[in-house]
């Protein structure tokens, strides 16, 4: 991935984030809310992390257990159909900390060992949080629940994390074009 697409798909997605709750404030609550517990959300989510995580371990090398890598596979695909059927709560929660977790690899790694852009830390520093964030809400989901109901508690506080969101998100878009 190039240092320019690996600052660019971040910005995008806090503006993707940032506008509706900026612009629309307590009208999109309703979506944002629905999110944790959403079927849909589920499939999606969980279905591309899961995906994803089963193509990253099909493709493991010898030197991280390659000659398991067939029994880890149909292992990590029974838990992942499992946990459909068993633990649905959250699942969507958990997806979006999977795919985190798993798109942290390659923006890092857009910018290893680059030290002529120092703009990439402005990403680096938004991976890093994710990083965190995707951690700690893989392990209390539920907390995203209480965060949205935070949020939406008044209108001031969605329009100011919108506006701070799209904020960084266009300074990423801007910095992406400066390599």
């Amino acid at each position: 991935m190039s240092l320019a697409a690996a600052t660019l798909i971040p910005g995008l997605l806090l503006v993707a984030l940032g506008a509706p709750l900026l612009f629309y404030g307590l009208g999109v609550a309703t979506a944002f809310k629905a999110f944790p517990r959403s079927q849909g959300a589920t499939v999606i989510c969980f279905g591309a992390g899961s995906g994803w995580f089963l193509y990253q371990i099909w493709n493991l090398s010898p030197a991280d257990f390659g000659e398991y890598r067939t029994y880890l596979f149909f292992a990590f695909a029974a838990i992942a159909a499992l946990a459909f059927k068993c633990v649905p709560d959250f699942l969507a929660v958990r997806g979006v900390c999977v795919i985190v977790l798993l798109g942290a690899m390659p923006i890092l790694m857009a910018g290893y060992m680059d030290w002529d852009h120092p703009q990439i830390y402005f990403v680096k520093v938004l991976v890093y949080v994710g990083i965190v964030l995707g951690l700690w809400l893989g392990a209390q989901p539920y907390r995203l629940r209480d965060f949205f109901g935070w949020l939406f508690a008044r209108a001031g506080r969605s329009r100011w994390f919108g506006g701070l969101l799209l904020g960084y998100g266009l300074l990423l878009c801007g910095l992406a074009f400066s390599y």
